[in-house]
């Protein structure tokens, strides 16, 4: 798969997860297989500000060789200003941008998948980007529209072709679907036969390599996009690499390579914060994911959503049955919260009109300028 100068062996991208891409996560499923992997979203008016948690959340690893980052953001000119920092600084070789997050907090500011709605404002914003990425390639992540009857991803499409991104991304689900039901694969199907040009990611319901060779084969996509899927399945990109006919088998794990994977990234998030007792709390919400179907009896589990230092998870790793074998299905299927449809979160009048005044526009900068961090 080719993104501007960006090559991979595999046609799969790691989809920003906030709390989970970070440089631990990222590294971690780079050991098991190839791809390209985005960082969390980061906040383009907190990157402007120097923030000192987003500051952190943009390093990368001297191993990830290709430096991926997904900015969020309203403005076109603090976008273009953040993009200008990753690009002028040498923190990315390739830049995201968030027009998919259905999460209440970013679309009531008219942030994420709400956005595309205001043709120009995301017009605006495109254009801004990629002026400020010169040589960097610029893509997006977005949805289908807002919900069924305000649909907005083929308009938003030809804009973002128009502007010069290199590459879209489509999770065929509306915002108000957030993440329940099916994805819409048809409309992965649609968008490629409209933007012939590009390449043309897809996302959605992906929880295994068969998926995701289904979905390339059913839509005409150039690529996919994972992102619950592979929570707690690190090793998904060996399955995926198999599946796009590498060399690499189809991993079954054993409760034993499972521990070994979960104890892995432990380290990786330590030596990422910096701190072993923090490193173990955020493994902490991993526990479910990782030992899901395995026979982990819920002391076990119980002590791990506890854990506080490496010494202690490996006491507790070691009652374990290492030889467990694969349980199979009960391992397998949608992994994370899928929820239910929810009324999307808007900004007042927000449909109303395809075009943003100025004094919502000042009333989005200010709301976004009070929201600083990763």
């Amino acid at each position: 798969m080719r993104i501007g100068p960006i090559e991979t062996d595999v046609p799969v991208v790691l989809a920003p997860m906030a709390g989970i891409t970070n440089t631990a996560f990222r590294r971690l499923c780079r050991e098991y297989g190839g791809g390209l992997f985005v960082s969390e979203m980061i906040t383009a008016r907190a990157l402007v500000e120097r923030n000192v948690t987003t500051m952190r959340l943009i390093q990368h690893h001297p191993s990830e060789t290709t430096r991926s980052i997904q900015l969020y953001g309203v403005d076109p000119k603090t976008m273009g200003e953040a993009a200008a920092i990753l690009v002028d600084e040498d923190h990315a070789d390739h830049i995201d941008l968030n027009f998919g997050c259905p999460v209440p907090k970013v679309t009531r500011k008219g942030g994420g998948a709400a956005l595309p709605w205001k043709t120009t404002l995301f017009e605006q914003i495109l254009h801004a980007t990629v002026t400020a990425a010169g040589d960097v390639p610029v893509t997006i992540k977005m949805r289908m529209g807002i919900d069924d009857d305000h649909l907005t991803y083929l308009e938003a499409a030809r804009i973002a072709r128009d502007a010069g991104v290199a590459a879209i991304g489509l999770h065929a689900r509306t915002a108000a679907q957030h993440y329940s039901g099916n994805a819409h694969w048809e409309a992965i199907r649609t968008l490629k036969a409209e933007i012939p040009d590009l390449p043309i990611l897809g996302n959605g319901d992906i929880w295994s390599g068969s998926d995701a060779a289904r979905m390339v084969a059913e839509t005409g996509c150039d690529g996919v996009i994972v992102g619950r899927g592979c929570l707690g399945r690190p090793w998904l990109f060996a399955d995926l690499e198999a599946s796009f006919g590498k060399s690499t088998e189809p991993v079954y794990p054993t409760l034993g390579f499972v521990a070994d994977a979960f104890r892995r990234h432990a380290e990786l998030l330590v030596e990422f914060l910096e701190d072993e007792n923090h490193g173990c709390r955020d493994i902490r919400k991993h526990v479910a994911w990782y030992f899901k179907g395995y026979p982990v009896g819920g002391e076990t589990r119980s002590a791990l959503a506890r854990v506080g230092s490496l010494n202690e998870m490996d006491e507790i790793l070691a009652s374990i049955e290492r030889d467990a074998p694969y349980p199979g299905e009960d391992a397998e299927g949608q992994r994370g919260r899928a929820g239910s449809p929810k009324r999307p979160s808007l900004p007042d009048g927000w449909l109303e009109s395809r075009e943003i005044s100025g004094g919502d526009m000042r009333e989005l900068v200010d709301t976004e300028s009070s929201h600083s961090g990763g």
